[in-house]
C-alpha cells in the first residue's frame, strides 16, 4: 500500500471545535492558506462527515482521537471507527487510525479504504517524551509493516537531540519509499515543524489564524506559510 513521497510538504490546518459551524467557519477561513484541512470529529459535540464534505473545497482529513492518544473520544472503539470509515466512503482525501488502535479496527479501516482515493495515515504520539533511536526505530518498522498509505510519528521534544532523533527518521523512510510526517510538539519541538518539510515531510500540522490549535506548539498558519515561503519551500 505504501506510495511515493510528494515533493513538497503540505500544510495541514487541524479544525477542532465543537460545534459543526463553528468548524465549518474556521475551516473555510483557513482554506486559501492550507493544503489539507483537518476535521477533528472527536471535539465536535454531534460528530458528522458529509457537513465538510459538502461545504469544503480542500482536501479533507478525519481523525477521530481517541482519549488514550490526546483525543476527546470515549466511546466505543467500533462506533469511533464507524466515522473514520463513513468519512472515506463520503470522498475523505485521508483518514488517521492510531497505530497502538485495537488491529481489528485499523483493518476494518484500512479495508474500506482499498479501491478508493483515500488514503489512511497510520499515526503514534507520545505526549510526554521522544523514545530513543532504537525505540523510534521500532515503531517506524511496526508502521511500515501496519499497511498504511502514510505513517505519522510526533513526540514530545525536551532538548535538541529529540528533535534530531524524529527527523531522523525520514532518512529512513526516504530509503523505504514509504511516505511520513514527522517532528515534535512542545516549545523545543516548534522548530521540527518547519524543518520536516525541507526534509522530504509528507505533511506538517498549524493552527487555525487567531484559534487554539490540536497539539502543543502548533505555529497559526499564516505564520508556518510565511515562514516556508521565506525558506523556499512554498508554493
Amino acid at each position: 500500500m505504501n506510495t511515493t513521497t510528494s515533493p513538497r510538504s503540505r500544510i495541514c490546518v487541524s479544525v477542532a471545535d465543537r460545534s459543526i459551524d463553528a468548524a465549518l467557519a474556521t475551516a473555510r477561513a483557513a482554506e486559501a492558506l492550507a493544503d489539507v484541512i483537518e476535521v477533528r470529529l472527536d471535539s465536535l459535540a454531534e460528530p458528522a462527515v458529509r457537513p465538510f464534505v459538502e461545504g469544503l473545497t480542500k482536501p479533507l482529513l478525519f481523525t477521530n482521537r481517541a482519549a488514550w492518544e490526546g483525543g476527546t473520544w470515549q466511546g466505543e472503539e467500533s462506533a469511533r471507527v464507524d466515522l473514520l470509515v463513513e468519512a472515506v466512503a463520503a470522498g475523505a482525501t485521508y483518514v488517521d487510525i492510531e497505530l497502538r488502535a485495537e488491529a481489528e479496527q485499523r483493518q476494518r479501516l484500512l479495508a474500506a479504504v482499498q479501491g478508493t482515493a483515500c488514503q489512511c495515515i497510520v499515526s503514534w504520539h507520545d505526549f510526554k517524551v521522544t523514545a530513543s533511536a532504537q525505540g523510534l526505530g521500532k515503531v517506524f518498522q511496526e508502521m511500515y509493516r501496519s499497511g498504511a498509505h502514510i505513517g505519522k510519528i510526533v513526540t514530545t521534544a525536551r532538548d535538541f537531540r529529540d528533535v534530531l532523533r524524529v527527523l531522523n527518521l525520514q532518512d529512513e523512510a526516504a530509503e523505504m519509499d514509504f511516505p511520513l510526517i514527522a517532528f515534535c510538539m512542545g516549545p523545543v519541538g516548534v522548530v521540527s515543524r518547519v524543518a520536516t518539510c525541507a526534509l522530504g515531510g509528507y505533511m506538517t500540522y498549524a493552527a487555525p489564524d487567531g484559534g487554539g490549535g490540536t497539539a502543543p506548539g502548533q505555529l497559526p498558519i499564516t505564520t508556518l506559510r510565511t515562514l516556508l515561503e521565506e525558506l523556499g519551500h512554498g508554493d
